[in-house]
């Protein structure tokens, strides 16, 4: 598993090192993904602060660029400085997720080893309610019969023809598992015009027509931090775990 986890945060400048309950975010991102039964867990990182506290706690860093646009591109470096061979199964576990809940980690994990003609997996939770429906920091995703992802927006979608129906669908939750190999290929195909336009960066696997398994679930994956608000959310989660 590798954790990647900017400084520099526009929002929330020095994210990684604000407190959660009384420790610093990431470690307990980091709590959550070794609680998952992952072989192995790697915070990737810009900062030397960051990198400090991790290896304090006893955890494995890699430095990476400051310069990447995603997570997913620190992701690619790391994979590239560990050395790990295209089989290799990562979960991308976002470092400013600290509620996580790690048997949907784990699930997620399982569900890409058990289908190969995948080329990634993430999750979804069911949810109800047209304020979150039409809420666009609220991505929605749209299956198949098979489990497999045909969009995602943050648009409201399935749109409900019938205009007094209660909105019901899936919100889906910024956790991943793909192979090695397959985050080379990501990385080197760029950005799409999807992508650009809904600021999604999954859009690029269905632009090239990678299948991406959703593990569906009823678990609420807790609050992701970006603001002073968020973090405030978290750590009353937190403290109810």
């Amino acid at each position: 598993m590798i954790i990647p986890a900017r400084y520099g945060a526009t929002r929330l400048p020095g994210k990684p090192l604000r407190e959660i309950a009384g420790r610093p975010l990431i470690l307990r991102v980091h709590e959550r993904a070794c609680a998952s039964g992952a072989e192995r867990v790697i915070v990737a990182t810009d900062d030397a602060r960051v990198a400090r506290v991790v290896e304090e706690a006893g955890g494995e860093v890699v430095m990476t660029a400051s310069t990447h646009a995603s997570g997913t591109d620190r992701i690619a470096e790391t994979i590239e400085r560990v050395g790990l061979k295209d089989d290799a199964i990562i979960v991308n576990l976002q470092g400013d997720e600290p509620c996580m809940p790690p048997d949907l980690v784990a699930a997620v994990a399982h569900a890409l080893e058990a289908r190969p003609d995948w080329g990634m997996a993430t999750a979804a939770r069911r949810m109800a309610g047209a304020e979150a429906f039409r809420n666009p920091h609220q991505v929605k995703v749209v299956c198949d019969a098979d489990g497999q992802a045909l969009y995602f927006s943050r648009a409201p979608i399935p749109w409900p023809r019938d205009p007094g129906a209660t909105p019901d669908f899936l919100g889906h939750v910024g956790l991943y598992a793909y192979t090695a190999g397959f985050v080379r290929a990501f990385t080197a195909w760029g950005p799409c015009a999807l992508e650009r336009r809904e600021g999604l960066e999954q859009l690029r696997a269905l632009d090239h027509g990678a299948r991406i398994g959703v593990v569906v679930t009823d678990a609420d994956p807790g609050p992701g931090v970006d603001t002073e608000e968020d973090l405030d959310y978290a750590n009353r989660v937190w403290r109810s775990l």
